[in-house]
């Protein structure tokens, strides 16, 4: 018999491990909020113990499902330059070869391949304006993986939330 917390072969978590079970979901709702929140609190809300509350973190931390994490507000932290870039992917490169060399900078926050106007949508941030015209001029103008780019500045963050979604079986 295999232990339920335990991923299965494909890398998907089932029993107490797995994010489709309802109390894990109300686990992670409850984290997504405040990932520092106290067993007890967690435990006194969704009206089971403290252990098991333990038990269904740890698993879904062990089998991959759950991560928690520090997210910093670009807007709260007061960066200089937080900026969206839409980057036209030039032939022949492909959006995932641009992709996985921009991943790898650490001003680079955000990546994603999308569909319509631009091929990637990436999100930079940098301590100071300088900062900002260094990488896109080391990392955008002048590379023949990319066509183009268009710059859209942070104004103001209204939300900024990631949720969990289940892979696509």
């Amino acid at each position: 018999m295999t232990d339920p917390a335990v991923p299965l072969e494909t890398g998907k978590a089932r029993g107490i491990a797995s994010a489709d079970d309802h109390l894990n979901r109300e686990i992670i709702r409850m984290l997504q909020q405040d990932g520092r929140l106290p067993y007890k609190d967690i435990a006194l809300e969704l009206k089971v113990s403290e252990g098991t509350i333990r038990n269904r973190i740890q698993s879904m931390k062990q089998s991959g499902a759950l991560k928690i994490v520090a997210l910093a507000d670009p807007m709260a932290i007061r960066y200089k330059a937080d900026a969206m870039i839409g980057i036209k992917v030039a032939t022949p490169a492909t959006p995932r070869d641009v992709a996985t060399r921009l991943a790898g900078l650490g001003e680079v926050v955000y990546v994603l391949w999308v569909s319509g106007r631009y091929d990637l949508l990436i999100e930079v941030v940098c301590e100071t304006s300088g900062a900002f015209q260094q990488f896109l001029e080391t990392h955008c103008f002048g590379h023949d993986d990319i066509d183009s780019i268009e710059v859209m500045s942070g104004i103001e963050m209204f939300k900024n939330q990631f949720l969990l979604k289940r892979q696509a079986q």
